[in-house]
């Protein structure tokens, strides 16, 4: 099992919808959190995406700051060429010691494409996407690559180098559409969902075992969720119950217009499982979604005491899930209460050690 954190690179936050307690993205304050996660033993790190600081430039500044910790970082293909996204992740590949994890991102929503210049529709970021996947993959098996498809072309490429890792860095991928499952089962390593029900997480697992295996390939899972753990129930709920107590019905209802006018299915499924009600938010034991009120994407959170908590990712373990990507308001603090309480309750994978490239020297053999 792993668990990854996230750096909040869009700001952190005490309360949803309040800046009381507000803090903003600072390089030592996002410092701060990589540096606790690299020490209490975090497999990894995801850093967000879209209009926020750029991912790949704080993994750089942060790659220094940290010793184990591996980053999960964004790859857009809408908006990155696969030649260029290959330099760049085998790179950072090399220079870290094979410390870098890729988020493939196609993107959810038309408006927020639109505003880094992309106008295409959801099934036509699916098929760029898949085209993106296969160039980029057959670059980084060291091939030399001349495709033609609809989105994209290219004549000649070749990477002049190879990444740390073999073939290339893993590939982690999310969506709940048919053609982001298809995508998931032709390409990825790791298949994300957002925080379900185990029964529907389940459905989306088996359906994409079922595609990979027809494509001869076999994919590996991972979710993502919040987590409020406390030293017992009732404090984890009171927790989570503060951490909305300054939303009201209108930031309520103004969010969920604006998440229902997104074309993501996976963003539609985490509507459904709530439908902004407040009396209607713990959607399975202890599966609470009121992070997603007013909360894009993730929305779910797992609530309890350290036991209730790890009996739970058992039982996402026991459909298959591998990694648990978690989040935690406000991330530092969380970031030692998973690890103190919840940590010596898993059999957590060790993160393995950065892999050094061997110095060769003019005139060697």
């Amino acid at each position: 099992m792993e668990v990854f954190w996230y750096l909040p690179t869009q700001g952190d936050q005490r309360y949803l919808g309040s800046a009381i307690g507000e803090r903003e993205p600072s390089y030592p304050y996002l410092r701060q959190i990589a540096q606790a996660a690299d020490q209490l033993g975090f497999g990894g790190m995801l850093i967000g995406t879209g209009q926020k600081q750029d991912t790949w430039v704080v993994a750089t500044a942060l790659m220094t700051e940290t010793q184990r910790l591996r980053f999960l970082l964004a790859i857009r293909p809408s908006i990155m060429s696969p030649a260029l996204s290959v330099r760049m992740a085998a790179t950072f590949d090399r220079i870290s010691g094979g410390r870098i994890l890729l988020n493939i991102v196609t993107g959810g929503s038309a408006v927020e494409a639109a505003k880094d210049g992309v106008f295409l529709d959801h099934d036509e970021r699916y098929a760029l996407t898949d085209e993106f996947l296969t160039i980029w993959r057959a670059l980084m098996r060291g091939e030399e690559v001349h495709f033609q498809g609809k989105h994209l072309r290219i004549e000649g490429g070749k990477l002049g180098f190879a990444p740390v890792q073999r073939p290339y860095p893993p590939l982690y991928f999310g969506g709940s559409s048919a053609a982001a499952l298809e995508v998931a089962a032709r390409h990825v390593d790791v298949y994300l969902s957002w925080g379900e029900p185990p029964d529907q997480v389940a459905l989306k697992i088996a359906q994409v075992r079922r595609l990979a295996a027809a494509c001869g390939r076999t994919v590996r899972f991972g979710i993502r969720l919040h987590v409020i753990v406390r030293e017992t129930t009732q404090q984890a709920w009171d927790a989570a119950n503060d951490l909305i107590r300054y939303l009201d019905d209108e930031q309520i209802a103004a969010s969920q217009q604006a998440f229902a006018r997104s074309d993501s299915e996976g963003q539609r499924r985490m509507l459904q499982l709530h439908r902004g009600r407040r009396d209607a938010l713990e959607v399975a034991p202890n599966l609470w979604a009121g992070v997603g009120l007013v909360r894009g994407g993730a929305g779910t959170a797992l609530v309890g005491d350290a036991d209730t908590v790890a009996r739970r990712m058992y039982e996402y373990a026991d459909l298959g899930i591998e990694t648990f990507i978690f989040s935690g308001y406000p991330h530092l603090e969380e970031a030692y209460r998973v690890a103190e309480l919840l940590f010596p309750r898993l059999p957590l994978k060790e993160p393995p050690q950065p892999e050094r490239q061997p110095v060769v020297r003019e005139g060697a053999v």
